[in-house]
């Protein structure tokens, strides 16, 4: 176990140890109430609550040691107040050995399926990290940062992705989601960014790279040897993406919108939309909706900054289900660079929705640079 997973483990075992207290607390409240009260009063049956309750936040091994605590206390009130052979009492000690066994089983069920999730979100999030590679904070005359925000952990991995690749006379950046989470949705993700870094240096038309990628992301869903996945979910799949192209020695940038959020424009402190006229489809759903696959081109001069997220950010919900107001919160943000305002962002973001995404969340910010004089 490496050092930083290790020290989340016992800081997790900390409110663990807390919550011990209380089943301690109630065995020893009952066992001196019930010895205190009258004769007619018997509160043994109240002791089961002590190992059932800590089989909901502890592992079999504690909560069989709380339930022989209960059944030694229920041992303590017989003697005291009449004698273990007392009718009354031996079915109390038959009925708290039988719950704090049942108990003991639920706590090693709920321990090991525990373990198995956090095994499955340990791959999905190490395969996400692998195709996922950091973007460099500098391309050509690009300065670029980027983001990724995990979902809680008691929601699934995503789909989100990014990448950059450089050309002979520009930049190529995508940014896209995966419909769908789980590992089917890192393999999506996992296909289209290799596509994506292969195609993109040896396709001179945007189109053209596009194009590519939807017939790989089409070929995939129809392919018959793909894992047996059922039929309509799988022919529901599809990728919304953003393809951008940013030449070196243009003011400019080409944009193709599959189906994915638009891009925001931030320019002397004013926040625009890259909406394009002619949006396509999510890539995967061309077979569906025919449309042709052009690039616009939109003003991108130097100081600018153009912001691509995923819809996880602009889906964030707060405690009152508002949603995130992306637009509203970049205002005037830009002017310290792309690291800055990816900073502010995501401080924001999680103060908005209180430190829980249910959804994964990534963004991606460039800013193009002056030319040096």
């Amino acid at each position: 176990m490496v050092p930083g997973r290790l020290k989340a483990h016992r800081l997790s075992r900390e409110p663990r140890l807390a919550l011990l207290a209380v089943p301690i607390a109630l065995i020893m409240l009952v066992t001196v109430v019930d010895i205190l009260a009258p004769s007619g009063v018997h509160l043994g049956p109240f002791l089961v609550a002590a190992p059932a309750v800590t089989a909901s936040f502890a592992g079999p091994r504690t909560t069989a040691c709380v339930g022989a605590l209960a059944v030694l206390a229920q041992v303590v009130v017989a003697t005291v107040r009449t004698s273990l052979v007392d009718l009354n009492h031996t079915f109390q000690l038959i009925t708290l050995i039988l719950m704090s066994a049942f108990a003991t089983v639920f706590a090693a069920r709920r321990e090991r399926r525990e373990r198995q999730l956090t095994q499955l979100r340990s791959v999905a999030t190490a395969a996400q990290e692998v195709v996922l590679k950091p973007l460099p904070q500098r391309i050509g005359p690009l300065r670029i940062a980027s983001v990724y925000l995990a979902a809680q952990s008691e929601a699934q991995i995503g789909g989100d992705l990014y990448a950059a690749a450089r050309t002979e006379r520009g930049t190529r950046i995508i940014i896209g989601d995966v419909r769908g989470k789980g590992l089917e949705a890192v393999g999506d993700a996992a296909l289209l960014l290799g596509a994506f870094r292969s195609a993109a240096h040896r396709q001179a038309d945007l189109s053209a790279l596009v194009t590519f990628l939807e017939g790989t992301v089409s070929s995939d869903l129809d392919d018959p040897a793909a894992p047996d996945v059922e039929s309509e979910d799988r022919g529901e799949a599809f990728i919304t993406a953003a393809v951008m192209d940013i030449p070196d020695d243009e003011p400019v940038l080409h944009l193709i919108n599959c189906g994915h959020p638009p891009p925001l424009l931030l320019r002397h402190g004013q926040v625009g939309l890259l909406e394009t006229r002619q949006p396509a489809p999510p890539l995967g759903l061309t077979e569906f909706v025919r449309t042709d696959l052009t690039a616009e081109a939109f003003a991108f001069e130097p100081g600018d900054i153009a912001l691509l997220y995923t819809d996880g950010v602009i889906e964030a919900r707060d405690r009152d289900g508002t949603f995130y107001p992306l637009a509203e919160r970049v205002i005037g943000k830009a002017a310290k660079g792309p690291d800055a305002l990816l900073a502010h962002l995501r401080k924001d973001l999680m103060r908005h929705v209180g430190d829980h995404l249910g959804d994964d969340a990534a963004m991606v910010a460039i800013e193009r640079m002056p030319r040096p004089s």
